[in-house]
This record gives structure tokens, C-alpha cells and sequence, in this order.
């Protein structure tokens, strides 16, 4: 099968119109949110802090927005065709995604915004039809946001040691337990909740998700938990304790003890979702070196002159280059086998790790060619920065990650027989010998 990244002239018409108009009408809105919260430079932030009125405007600006997306066919095309999307399939959606990575907005504004995308696929292919009505309609719609409660304080994402509980009384369920970093909490409808279910059974099979309304009686939201760059109490990840809520029994999502099945099939293709919007975000720390190498002199000659600087340039160019072509490779395994197969799994993994690596390589290269003002939080840079450690933990941290891609690459390889490796070259030699000793036998021959 023939490894084709190029769209066709129709879909790269529609690429083409999302740049123009990520760069003219959605980054702006990055730089209103940064200027209501008295905070330039800062990360990213979907979150309007501003007076009401403007609010109120900023609200309207973005709805008229999301209407246009959606009159040019490219509204959350996150979802295959059997689960209700347009089915373009995940490399499209990359080459999507890097031109969305330019700014915090764009997801929401192009209705594939984290978690509400993973979220829809979750109960896209887990939910029930009454469920699907309820919360997946609305929910690619824009209608609502919702928030997936996975993490714990304790244990991260490590599903071993999760604490949180759900068991069945009478004709429902009780989930009771803590959730850290459930992103959006209070400003979600619904709440996908992981909970152990069958503590007893093995790993993947403990666990099962939850479709629980944010009203519901019992659901706190304790704080909010702010990122190292804001403010305490601020920022949008929810720490919310669950104090033996009551759920009706088709709170259930999917089947029970499916939940860690569940939530891989939901990161994985997120995953290569936030690669590419890190190749987005890179591709705009490198329009920014060279913008910076061709404007400044020092000394009497242009950064641009510098070998130094060249070399930097190069480095990132490549980095860039190879990083990308990584993450739409592995967007093509998963159009290619329609499924999240050992390989596939292996090739999502290597560009999770990659991606931290690459974004603080290019960033800190940004950073240090503006000098002063690359410190400063007067230009984007500082924005990219600060999400060099998320980039690191984010999906389960990197370390995890090369665990796996070690397995699966020693799966294709097999210990020495004997003492010396099969590569020894003694042993590599007298095989030589031994495959062409007929034919040097019968040149002597000849030559006698």
C-alpha cells in the first residue's frame, strides 16, 4: 500500500481556508483572552476572564465563528462516518490539527476541542442509543462541554493504584472516591468518570466509566487546580470528590469492566491529536527564529549570518521535518489497519515521546536567539514554554511510553544461540566461507 500524505485538491482547498482563518480570526481571540486576564504572554487559556459585556461579546464572536467552520464542512471531523462524523480519517484530521496548533482556540472554534473530542468518540462507540441521544449529539454540537475524571491525586494515571470506587446497590450504582486534573470540571454538563468496579479481577478488567451529570448530588468540585504559570485556585483542572453519588444503572458506559479498554481506544488517537498540534505549535517557533535571525544584527551582521545560528535553524528544520513526518505516519497506520493495532500502538507511543523533546529543542532555541525579550512575556514565546513539562506527562508520562515501544520493538528480535552475538564477525566470516566454498572449489578447478 502506497504511503501517501498528500490530500486531495478538494480537502486541501478546505486546508488551506482553515489556515487563513486560524490566523485571522482565531488567533486573535488568543490575544483578547490574554488582554481581559491582564496577562500577556501567558499560556493559552480557553477561559474569558473579563468584564460580563465583554464576555457577552467574546461569547458571540465565537458562536459567528463555529458557524462559519461549519458552513465550510470542517466541524468536528473527529468521528467516523459509522459514528456519526464526516470519516476523513486521521491523517486529514493531523494536517488539521497542525494548522490548529497555532492557537488555544482554534479546537473549540473548529468543534474538536479537548476532552469533548475524545469524549464523543468514547460514547460514540461504547454509549447506548439513549446515551447517544442524551449527550453525543448535543455534545459534537458545542452545546455543552464535558470532562473526563480519570486521574487521582494519589496515583496519577497509573490504573493500579486507582482509589476510586463504584459498586451496585439496589437497582443503580454508588461512585464514591477523588479525581485531580479533571480538566473543565466546572464548567462541564457531564463527567466521564473511570471507577474500580472489580477490584479483584485483573488490571484491565477492574475498571468501568461512568456517565455522570455534573448536578448530580454529591459531585464536589473542591478547586481548581492552576498550572506553575497561574495564579493558585485558578486555571481549569478540576480536583472533584465524589461522595457516594447515586447513579441510575444506565449510568453505566459500555460494558463493566471495560473502562481501561476504553480509555487507551479514547488517548491513543488524542495523542496523535496533540502531536500535531505540537507540530503546529514548533512550526511557529521556527517562523519566529527566522523571522528574528533576518530582522536583528549584532556586531555589525545579521543572526542570519552566524554559523551558529544557521546551525540552530538547520537542527530545527530537520527536527520539525522528521517529527512531522512521524506523527502523519502514524496517522496513516491507523487509517491504514481501521484499528489500534500493536504496531499502531508502537508508532503513537514514539511520537508522544518525541513531541516534549521536540517542542523544548525548538522553543528554548526561539527563546534564547530574542534574548531579553525572548524572556519576557511580551511575545508567544513564553506561552510555548510553560507547556514543554505538560507535553512530558500529559496521556501518562513519557517513561511509560518508551516502556512500551522497547517491548514491542524486542518482540521483533531474538537472543544469540550460543556465546558470541550472531553479528561476531568471526562467525560471520566462516559463514561467508562456507556459502561460497562450492563456487571457490570449482574456480581452482578451473584453474588447475
Amino acid at each position: 500500500m502506497t504511503i501517501d500524505f498528500a490530500p486531495e485538491p478538494e480537502y486541501q482547498a478546505k486546508l488551506d481556508w482553515a489556515a487563513r482563518f486560524v490566523r485571522e480570526e482565531v488567533e486573535p481571540l488568543d490575544r483578547w483572552i490574554m488582554d481581559a486576564r491582564g496577562a500577556p504572554g501567558s499560556a493559552p487559556d480557553i477561559v474569558f476572564e473579563g468584564p460580563p459585556a465583554e464576555k457577552r461579546a467574546f461569547d458571540k464572536q465565537v458562536k459567528a465563528l463555529q458557524d462559519q467552520v461549519k458552513a465550510n464542512g470542517m466541524w468536528a471531523l473527529h468521528l467516523s462516518k459509522d459514528l456519526g462524523g464526516l470519516g476523513y480519517g486521521q491523517v486529514k484530521l493531523a494536517l488539521l490539527n497542525e494548522i490548529l496548533g497555532r492557537s488555544g482556540m482554534a479546537p473549540t472554534v473548529f468543534g474538536n476541542r479537548a476532552p469533548d473530542s475524545g469524549n464523543a468518540e468514547l460514547i460514540a462507540h461504547n454509549g447506548t442509543q439513549a446515551q447517544k441521544d442524551r449527550w453525543l449529539k448535543p455534545l459534537l454540537n458545542g452545546e455543552f462541554r464535558s470532562c473526563y475524571s480519570m486521574t487521582e491525586p494519589h496515583a496519577g494515571s497509573d490504573p493500579g493504584e486507582f482509589k476510586t470506587r463504584a459498586w451496585r446497590e439496589g437497582d443503580g450504582w454508588v461512585l464514591d472516591g477523588e479525581k485531580w486534573f479533571s480538566s473543565y470540571a466546572d464548567q462541564s454538563e457531564l463527567l466521564i468518570v473511570m471507577a474500580i468496579t472489580s477490584p479483584d479481577a485483573p488490571l484491565a478488567q477492574r475498571a468501568s466509566m461512568f456517565l455522570v451529570p455534573r448536578h448530580t448530588p454529591g459531585v464536589e468540585i473542591v478547586r481548581n487546580v492552576g498550572m506553575m504559570h497561574q495564579k493558585f485556585g485558578g486555571g481549569e483542572h478540576g480536583y472533584v470528590r465524589y461522595n457516594k453519588v447515586k447513579l441510575p444503572e444506565d449510568a453505566l458506559l459500555g460494558k463493566e469492566g471495560s473502562g481501561f479498554l476504553g480509555a487507551q481506544t479514547r488517548l491513543s488517537g488524542g495523542r496523535v491529536h496533540h502531536a500535531m498540534r505540537t507540530v503546529g505549535v514548533c512550526t511557529q517557533a521556527l517562523e519566529m527564529i527566522c523571522e528574528r535571525a533576518l530582522s536583528r544584527t549584532t556586531k555589525g551582521e545579521l543572526l542570519a549570518d552566524k554559523q551558529m545560528v544557521q546551525d540552530m535553524i538547520a537542527d530545527s528544520y530537520i527536527q520539525l521535518k522528521q517529527f512531522r513526518l512521524h506523527v502523519l505516519y502514524a496517522a496513516w497506520l491507523i487509517d491504514r489497519d481501521k484499528a489500534y493495532t500493536r504496531e499502531v500502538r508502537t508508532e503513537i507511543a514514539a511520537v508522544k515521546v518525541a513531541a516534549p523533546k521536540v517542542l523544548q529543542d525548538i522553543v528554548y532555541r526561539a527563546i534564547h536567539l530574542h534574548g531579553s525579550l525572548g524572556v519576557s512575556n511580551e511575545t508567544r514565546l513564553a506561552q510555548m514554554w510553560v507547556a514543554v513539562p505538560t507535553m512530558g506527562i500529559h496521556d501518562g508520562p513519557s517513561e511509560v511510553h518508551k516502556v512500551t515501544i522497547a517491548r514491542q520493538v524486542l518482540r521483533g528480535h531474538k537472543a544469540s544461540p550460543d556465546l558470541f552475538p550472531t553479528y561476531h564477525l568471526p562467525k560471520e566470516i566462516a559463514a561467508a566461507r562456507a556459502k561460497f566454498a562450492d563456487l571457490i572449489e570449482r574456480q581452482v578447478l578451473e584453474e588447475a
